[in-house]
């Protein structure tokens, strides 16, 4: 530990013994009162171990106040919006992602116990809390940012804490069609989609951007239509006037009051939904969406990780079949089948881009296999200098099976999309 650290350190362990937290009332102190007590005590031993005033003193004042009374390291990190999300491995490695790439900052907080601090003090806004009888924690903070907290014994190095921040920006389609994260005519398709009421899977990996697709083909949606969203975390941001936002819950200390996704879909059929928007399916409430689908709710939208649309019809037969209602696989690939219209696949290239690789169809089952057929897809062309991805946009010379139920003029417009001697 270099002396800087150790001074920290030292100064972090004495201003905690001098505030002796456990016994001030702190619940009627607010944020700035207990941060000027803080701050008066920490000047105080810096005058009494003959610390000079200049930068160096000022610098640690404010990284030690940080620690005790603040977010220590957080609060620089929190506010910097070109992060997307902030990775802490124990006090000593802190990881962040910008522009899709993970790096190492300089940072670290002076031990576990100021991480633990810290960390509390985070989870306060929350209303949760983590420790050994509940040694995992998924919270949503005040601006929408997810934080997943997890401690020893089951994290080997140390306590974890994982933040996806929640960007103050709202990525809409003209966004994505900058970052060529698709092209115009994949874009023109999507609002057609919508537009006809077809049921949309975004399927992808964990931080591909399904999210701020599905915000974004959602905000498609005619603002004469009723719009319930259903989230594990609450992310989607939609203006429209008639929108119902739900919330799970998770289970409280004494192990009660759990509201899970499924729970609320089953009660969004009751609420007169024109559409349903499940912010992600991952488990027994995929057939529920299935059914609420194919019950009169046409042009609901959901996500669900998979590595390709083959493997997103897999994954929903396993999710459906996770319900417990002993239903045979034939009847769940019907479901399917006859409930998920379009799949959009995302992927994340390693230069940190995030496109839409391909948009497919399912066209229904043959014998028991659920055929699809590919509409568009993104087709690698190598790298360039600086390590992004280049690549193509193509369509596939397929047009989609529900043009034929639109009128001849509607048909013939929408076809131009599928026009392959256009491309």
């Amino acid at each position: 530990m270099d002396p800087v650290e150790a001074r920290a350190r030292s100064l972090h362990e004495e201003l905690i013994r001098r505030l002796d937290l456990r016994r001030t009332d702190i619940r009627r102190m607010s944020d700035s009162q207990l941060r000027q007590l803080a701050e008066h005590h920490l000047r105080e031993i810096l005058d009494q171990r003959g610390e000079d005033a200049g930068t160096t003193r000022s610098d640690m004042e404010r990284s030690v106040l940080q620690e005790v009374v603040g977010l220590g390291v957080l609060e620089d990190l929190l506010a910097d919006e070109a992060i997307t999300e902030i990775m802490i491995n124990g006090p000593d490695n802190i990881f962040v992602e910008r522009a899709g790439r993970l790096s190492r900052v300089p940072l670290r907080f002076t031990g576990a116990r100021a991480l633990s601090g810290v960390v509390e003090r985070l989870l306060q806004t929350t209303g949760r809390h983590v420790d050994e009888s509940s040694p995992m924690v998924d919270a949503r903070l005040v601006d929408g940012s997810r934080v997943n907290v997890i401690i020893p014994p089951l994290a080997l190095n140390g306590m974890i804490v994982t933040i996806r921040k929640f960007g103050r920006h709202r990525l809409g389609m003209r966004e994505l069609l900058e970052a060529e994260a698709l092209s115009v005519e994949m874009a023109a398709f999507l609002k057609l989609a919508v537009q006809a009421r077809r049921n949309i899977v975004v399927s992808g990996g964990t931080g591909t951007g399904k999210t701020t697709l599905l915000n974004c083909l959602s905000e498609l949606i005619a603002p004469e239509e009723r719009i319930v969203t259903i989230e594990d975390s609450a992310e989607l941001r939609l203006r429209h006037d008639n929108l119902v936002s739900l919330e799970a819950r998770p289970r409280n200390i004494e192990g009660r009051g759990m509201v899970s996704i499924r729970d609320l879909v089953r009660n969004a059929l009751r609420m007169r939904p024109d559409r349903i928007v499940v912010g992600e399916c991952r488990g027994g409430e995929a057939l529920d969406m299935l059914q609420a689908m194919n019950t009169g709710h046409d042009g609901s939208l959901t996500t669900a990780h998979a590595n390709s649309p083959r493997d997103l019809l897999s994954r929903l037969e396993v999710m459906s079949l996770m319900a417990g209602m002993d239903l045979p696989l034939t009847a769940v690939r019907e479901q399917i089948a006859s409930a998920v219209n379009i799949v959009v696949q995302q992927a994340r290239f390693p230069c940190g881009s995030r496109r839409v690789v391909s948009i497919s169809e399912v066209t229904g089952t043959e014998g028991s296999r659920i055929q699809m057929q590919d509409l568009f897809r993104f087709e690698r062309a190598g790298a360039q200098i600086n390590g992004s991805i280049r690549g193509v946009f193509r369509q596939c010379g397929n047009q989609p099976v529900f043009l034929e139920s639109m009128s001849p003029t509607e048909r013939s417009a929408a076809a131009k999309l599928f026009d392959t001697t256009l491309a």
